[in-house]
């Protein structure tokens, strides 16, 4: 599973986000705007791919510039203008630049290890927890101890080194993604109305919720607490600290 993770991860993603081929006809002002992009920064010119969906939103997946991919949705493509689109692709250009499509692969793959860790502990529960009689580690309370310690905290480990690991990388791209455009205001003003737009990505799921500039899982705000608590796990830093902090710039 790690192995084909790491090989694979694009494809899994893309698949996962049902991303087509972006057709360069059809969508001549993202061809373009990535490779000029590309030609700025000395970036290998990625695959690029479209996601019909109207929510804006858009994600980086590979496991380095060479093997990269770039997906965008339709409601991204409708919604911004030319330098707003010319900051989101610079972010998710900056995400391969620095190779934290190939980070974000490596959380996905120790999060699948922290789950196998977690299902061989509910076995040792089921199968040596009184199924069988008299054998060694039958009904050792070492082992069980063990295998409920498997079961609780190691999901919630990796859960946790994902998240942190996430959103360092998400404020490092938009500053990157400032240097490759030399225009703040443009990666501002997308995020702005990345922030106020409330549709949430169809195809979005925790799975690869950590890959799009922002995070495609829809929040529960009945409450302040509910929202501190909903946010605690988010794969992404707020989007209102992340337009304070290109504001400093």
């Amino acid at each position: 599973m790690a192995f084909g993770s790491y090989w694979k991860s694009d494809t899994i993603a893309l698949a996962m986000s049902r991303a087509e081929p972006a057709d360069p006809q059809t969508y001549a002002r993202l061809h373009n705007l990535v490779e000029g992009l590309c030609i700025a920064s000395g970036l290998p010119r990625p695959r690029l791919y479209v996601v019909n969906d109207p929510a804006p939103n858009a994600f980086a997946t590979g496991r380095n510039p060479q093997h990269a991919a770039i997906a965008v949705t339709t409601g991204l493509l409708d919604t911004m203008n030319r330098v707003e689109l010319e900051g989101v692709l610079a972010h998710e250009l900056s995400h391969i630049k620095n190779y934290d499509i190939l980070v974000s692969t490596l959380a996905v793959t120790m999060v699948g290890a922290a789950a196998l860790l977690s299902d061989v502990g509910i076995r040792f529960l089921w199968f040596g927890g009184g199924r069988r009689g008299g054998g060694d580690g039958g009904n050792n309370p070492v082992v069980a101890i063990g295998a409920l310690i498997l079961i609780v905290l190691a999901p919630l480990t990796a859960r946790l080194l994902q998240l942190s690991i996430n959103r360092r990388r998400e404020a490092l791209a938009d500053m990157s993604a400032v240097e490759m455009t030399r225009y703040p205001p443009g990666l501002i003003s997308a995020l702005e109305k990345l922030r106020d737009d409330g549709t949430v990505v169809r195809s979005g799921n925790r799975a690869t919720a950590h890959l799009w500039i922002e995070e495609p899982v829809p929040h529960r705000d009945d409450s302040r607490r509910a929202s501190r608590w909903t946010h605690l796990f988010d794969t992404h830093p707020p989007i209102d600290d992340r337009i304070a902090a290109l504001r400093e710039l």
